[in-house]
């Protein structure tokens, strides 16, 4: 399959609008699938609700330099939605909040924001744990983004860097020609500053989500793979690798239809449903917070634009921990993505 060149949204297409998607998503009885709610209702939780907010995970714009057939977010250098200083200083006041341990900032490519090193070295003046979702190629897409690894490292940022494969072949098919050979470049400019490296206390974390309409192998399995492969032919290390299920919502979701795979593997994540990955959801520990400030359960719930509800605070600007502790987390059929097999989170697998 060709790799597209701009983003949904550019080319107008159907999908491109939430509305859309949640259509699509909600007509479970045609594919004869029961609802999520009902799923998890069959488990004794007739509602998610949280347990914490312990990670804000920050999404500071949708502006990438890729344009990956399987991005979520429908990110690409044609989106233009950036998150102002205005609104990451309203973050940062709710950051304040010392039950909140961990910002996790994500994009598109979150380096390209103008803001974004303003707003790590504010986040470390907080005394949080910075986490950044590298796509590893904006290290070498600009002379501007080259020192970003000691940036990182003086900042004491936690990398964690998408690689969905540890070949060109699977890595270019699912990015972009001449992705993998950067984002090798990237990892070995990342070891050489101390990242991945024993004893130093830098962390570097890397991503694989499969290429098609499956789930992902064992993570065990695939972290084992990757040192040695990465290692023996790259001579690069890193610490923890991270299987992620790609959930059925913007880009993804328009490959599922257009390859005619959206029934089957709709199917194939509601029979994988875990019972035990049910408690593990990201969402009942984190909220997600959009370019413009507002607030939403997890990162794929602002991509369908299903803001928190249930007298909770819609925006940053008004946060509240009590009362988004007291919310109950809105779900649609997208959340099966995340229960199925040894269930799925920002952070890899929920379960053992």
């Amino acid at each position: 399959m060709a790799l597209a060149t701009q983003s949904l949204k550019k080319t107008k297409h159907w999908l491109s609008t939430p509305e859309e998607q949640i259509k699509v998503l909600s007509d479970h009885a045609s594919i004869g699938i029961p609802s999520f709610g009902d799923k998890i209702a069959e488990v004794g939780m007739k509602i998610l609700k949280p347990v914490s907010v312990e990670v804000f995970q920050i999404n500071v714009g949708k502006m990438c330099n890729q344009v990956c057939k399987h991005c979520h977010v429908d990110a690409g250098p044609d989106r233009k939605e950036i998150m102002t200083r205005a609104t990451m200083q309203q973050c940062l006041e709710a950051l304040k909040n010392p039950d909140i341990k961990v910002v996790d900032l994500t994009g598109g490519a979150p380096e390209m924001n103008p803001e974004f090193r303003w707003f790590v070295e504010e986040l470390s003046k907080l005394g949080k744990q910075v986490l950044v979702r590298c796509n590893l190629t904006i290290i070498l897409a600009n002379p501007k983004y080259n020192d970003l690894p000691e940036f990182f490292k003086k900042h004491r940022v936690n990398v964690v860097s998408s690689l969905p494969s540890f070949t060109a072949r699977r890595t270019d098919a699912q990015r972009g020609d001449g992705v993998f050979e950067k984002s090798i470049k990237a990892l070995q400019m990342l070891n050489a500053v101390g990242y991945g490296k024993e004893g130093t206390g830098l962390k570097l974390d890397l991503v694989y989500n499969p290429s098609g309409a499956y789930l992902p192998d064992d993570q065990v399995v695939l972290q084992q793979e990757y040192e040695r492969k990465l290692k023996d032919s790259y001579d690069i290390v890193f610490n923890d690798l991270f299987a992620i299920t790609n959930l059925p919502v913007s880009r993804f979701l328009d490959y599922l239809i257009r390859s005619e795979n959206y029934e089957d593997y709709m199917n194939e994540l509601t029979n994988a449903f875990n019972p035990m990955a049910v408690a593990g959801v990201m969402c009942r520990s984190m909220v997600s917070v959009g370019w413009d400030g507002y607030l939403y359960d997890c990162d794929f719930n602002q991509m369908l634009e299903l803001k928190l509800t249930d007298g909770a605070p819609n925006h940053v600007s008004d946060f509240d921990y009590e009362k988004v502790m007291n919310r109950e987390i809105i779900i649609n059929q997208h959340c099966f993505g995340c229960t199925a097999g040894a269930g799925s989170s920002c952070g890899g697998t929920t379960t053992n």
